[in-house]
């Protein structure tokens, strides 16, 4: 696969602030490139690459791909692979890609301090760039959100024939599975499967959007969806998809309980990266608050950064409190959530 490449001009000023004396390597002002194999595929993510070279005259060179082609390519490669960083989505790929031997531990002072530590791998094999709520969504004339409080009640008789959810082999329910179980235990994660199974509007057909839509169109009256799908909608230059959102509520599942379930888009520094340091400083300039700003503000997704603003369809959401639960075990539990998705049949 062709690498992508971009040249911009030589600047120090990254290299001066890329994580004091706790950052094991700082990259060389002006020095050479770095090689990324990206799941995302975002004009935001471009746009930061630029930024950042032009910050450090680093090179930055681009490979998209899934994040499973992504993982056989670098196992495929192995010592002689030229990738330096891996960015994908979901903790439990990224957890997936550590437990294969595919990225190397490092230490930074800047990226310690801009990623909550439950955000992040706890022996820094990788690190959240950006968070997605996965929430429920409503149509406002059907549903009344005060009859609902948290995920287990989409596995309540009321809903029959009224949730719409995409298949079990999205990485997304299988990490919101993962987190049940590490909070509930795999029994009660069951019987919470086999109950939103029994409630199916239609078989699991699509992605986040398409529930969304397909709920706006009549299909259902309850949709689980990532949060930043649905901003993007409101962002939409297409006036029926701004109609879809206009007519969608939001709830933020277990205020009263473990708080809503998040995960993150993240990245780390691979195996064997021929340029460690130039990997370290764009992880760190992801993290900072530029990189988070953008993130945020173009891409309608939460920073992983406190104190950076959120895009205004989010603000308008309001705040809420996130589920801390260390995004390591939603990789650890990923193999019980497939088990469990399966026995209840959940396709």
């Amino acid at each position: 696969m062709p690498l992508r490449t971009l040249f911009v001009a030589i600047a120090l000023a990254l290299a001066a602030c890329s994580g004091g004396d706790r950052t094991e390597a700082s990259a060389t002002p002006g020095a050479g490139e770095v090689n990324v194999y990206s799941h995302r595929h975002y004009d935001t993510d471009q746009q930061l690459f630029d930024s950042f070279s032009q910050a450090t005259g680093i090179r930055v060179n681009v490979v998209t791909a899934s994040a499973d082609e992504l993982i056989t390519r670098l196992e495929n490669e192995g010592a002689a692979s030229p990738a330096d960083v891996l960015i994908t989505v979901d903790a439990g790929r990224l957890h997936r890609a550590r437990s294969r031997g595919l990225l190397q531990p490092i230490r930074s002072d800047a990226l310690e301090a801009n990623v909550p530590t439950h955000l992040r791998d706890r022996d820094g094999h990788w690190f959240g760039l950006t968070q997605r709520a996965r929430v429920i969504f409503y149509h406002k004339d059907r549903v009344d959100p005060a009859t609902i409080s948290g995920y287990g009640d989409l596995a309540h008789p009321r809903f029959a024939g009224r949730i719409l959810v995409r298949s079990s082999e999205s990485v997304y329910n299988q990490s919101l599975l993962a987190a049940i179980i590490a909070h509930q235990g795999e029994d009660a994660a069951a019987a919470w499967a086999r109950g939103v199974v029994a409630n199916l509007a239609r078989n699991p057909s699509g992605g986040d959007t398409d529930q969304v839509k397909a709920m706006v169109a009549g299909a259902g009256d309850l949709a689980v969806a990532n949060t930043y799908y649905v901003v993007r909608l409101a962002q939409s230059q297409d006036p029926e998809e701004v109609r879809v959102f206009e007519q969608v509520g939001v709830l933020f599942p277990e205020q009263t309980g473990n708080g809503t379930h998040v995960n993150v888009s993240g990245a780390g520094v691979t195996a064997h990266a021929p340029n460690r340091a130039n990997a370290i400083a764009l992880l760190e300039f992801l993290s900072g608050d530029e990189a988070q700003g953008l993130f945020a503000s173009a891409g309608g997704e939460y920073p992983v950064k406190e104190g950076v603003a959120w895009a205004p369809a989010l603000q308008a959401w309001g705040t809420f409190r996130a589920d801390t639960l260390d995004l390591t075990r939603l990789g650890e539990l990923n193999d019980a959530a497939v088990r469990v998705f399966d026995r209840a049949g959940w396709r």
